[in-house]
């Protein structure tokens, strides 16, 4: 596909948008609140997040001395004197865009060793990270983004390729990763267009090695409160802030802090990504498996209120796959330290219209429960999924987000139960220091040729939360795969993980 057909669908898509708002932009513009747009982070099910409006404050002339002019004072205003200065107001705005702008540094280095079942190497170790840059907004409606994302091999033998910190070859890769534009509807409601990292459940940034997904899309998002807030969402920005290793992927989790109903949506076309490990942007319905180029469309929105949430998102590709999904979570006090955390997900895939990724039709379901018990520094989990249908949950453009998915397995198959159980602790005497351990035990799935497995993990990490170490993550992670079958080893992964982050 061309870069100008490209472009050409970036604007039929964006004025689709554009015409869905022309009913609603008068009612959504009342609203006090600063704009979230669909992000996320973790993420919910509508990428919500808080895009903060750059205060306006153009200085008016002070009227001159009454004795040096004719003009009666408070009574008359001359022609020339009317409509305001432009000029200085556009120059104001854009002063204060570049005040506004935001630079940050991720450097990364990141080792990765796994044994697999076969007894097969893959091992590399990588540097590089990304540089972005955010500028406020221009005219108090569009800014602009960028990120260029690097990685490079330190050590990387040739014969133990597959880790995927690097591109294929263990070879390194640079890439412009994010070139997005935002454009301010109203105070609630904004439209991006170009290529931009985004978190929801199917399509995130699957940022487990050294740089993440990134998406050429046009999306809008947007928030509507039921009423006013005394304290407004606590929502982290936005943009090129620091990574985590692991498959703690975009799943709907309740905005922290409200005090009134809100609903955050969103609806975007997905038209090419870049994979994690990838230096260039590839057709959605390639990078799935199929032969032909489509990309994705994506609906959702989710309901909150204090510690309840319920939201749904929907993500169709012609001729390739749709994928349904639905989540809730409410938490119920026991005590004053004691609050427990329920929460249900539901997934349901099949293919579409011309069947192009398999070449015949197929389906796929899982539903989970997963329950939570906070205690003090201390945080105890359980969950439980099940899968069925006639194929394997599928996460092309994805980490899984799956409740028993881990470090390594996503425990989706069809026919496939898994338990976990999961224990972690913040340390209160070291700052920043915290570890998990946690089990998933597995059953066997439908297919003959598979065999049932269990996972164990542990997590050892230190980020400092405050002095001249702020920004800085290190990580330990070692996984255990177990299987019952096939005469194979266990599968060993273990992971070493520096990030350092500098914003200004």
């Amino acid at each position: 596909m061309t870069t100008r057909a490209s472009l050409n669908r970036y604007a039929w898509a964006a004025g689709s948008l554009l015409t869905l708002l022309c009913g609603a932009g008068t009612v959504l513009g009342q609203q006090e609140r600063e704009m979230e747009v669909w992000k996320a982070a973790p993420s919910d099910l509508s990428l919500a997040v808080t895009q903060v409006a750059p205060a306006l404050a153009v200085e008016q002339v002070a009227p001159t001395d009454s004795a040096l002019t004719s003009t009666e004072q408070g009574r008359t205003t001359d022609l020339d004197q009317s409509f305001g200065d432009w000029r200085e107001w556009r120059l104001e705005e854009r002063r204060q865009a570049f005040k506004d702008t935001k630079f940050e540094f991720n450097l990364r280095t990141f080792y990765f060793d796994r044994s697999d079942f076969s007894g097969a190497e893959k091992q590399a170790w990588a540097i590089g990270g990304w540089v972005g840059v955010k500028t406020g907004y221009f005219l108090d409606h569009i800014a602009f983004g960028a990120t260029l994302y690097t990685s490079n091999p330190i050590y990387a033998p040739d014969d133990r390729d597959g880790t995927t910190l690097l591109a294929p070859g263990q070879n390194g890769y640079t890439i412009l990763g994010e070139f997005y534009a935002e454009l301010r509807i109203v105070k609630d409601v904004g439209i991006t267009v170009g290529a931009k990292g985004y978190d929801t459940p199917f399509i995130n940034r699957n940022d487990t090695r050294m740089t993440p997904n990134t998406f050429e899309a046009v999306v809008l998002q947007g928030r509507y409160e039921f009423g006013d807030s005394s304290s407004g969402a606590d929502v982290p920005s936005d943009g090129v802030g620091l990574s985590k290793d692991g498959k703690e992927v975009a799943v709907p989790t309740p905005t922290p802090a409200q005090d009134v109903a809100a609903i955050k949506y969103g609806l975007g076309y997905f038209d090419k990504i870049k994979e994690r490990n990838d230096s260039e942007f590839v057709s959605m319905a390639i990078d799935a498996g199929a032969h032909v180029e489509r990309g994705v469309w994506a609906a959702g929105a989710v309901y909150e209120k204090g510690k309840f949430n319920i939201g749904a998102i929907d993500y169709y590709s012609q001729d390739i796959i749709n994928i349904a999904y639905a989540q809730t979570g409410f938490e119920l006090p026991l005590a004053t330290d004691w609050r427990l955390r329920f929460a249900g997900q539901y997934v349901d895939q099949g293919s579409v219209g011309d069947n192009e990724l398999q070449g015949h039709s197929f389906s796929g379901h899982q539903f989970g429960i997963k329950v939570e018990l906070p205690i003090k520094k201390a945080l105890f989990s359980a969950a439980f999924t099940h899968a069925w249908g006639n194929a394997n949950m599928q996460n092309p453009w994805s980490g899984y987000p799956g409740y028993t998915s881990v470090q390594v397995q996503d425990f989706n198959r069809a026919g496939e139960s898994a338990f976990l159980l999961r224990a972690g602790y913040d340390f209160p005497w070291v700052d920043g220091l915290s570890a998990y351990a946690l089990a998933v035990f597995g059953t066997d799935p439908d297919s003959a040729t598979q065999f049932r497995q269990n996972e164990f993990d542990s997590n050892l990490q230190w980020a400092p939360t405050k002095g001249v170490l702020k920004g800085l993550s290190l990580r330990l992670r070692y996984g255990v795969v177990q299987q019952f079958g096939g005469d194979v080893h266990n599968l060993t992964d273990f992971r070493a993980i520096c990030n350092y982050v500098i914003k200004f």
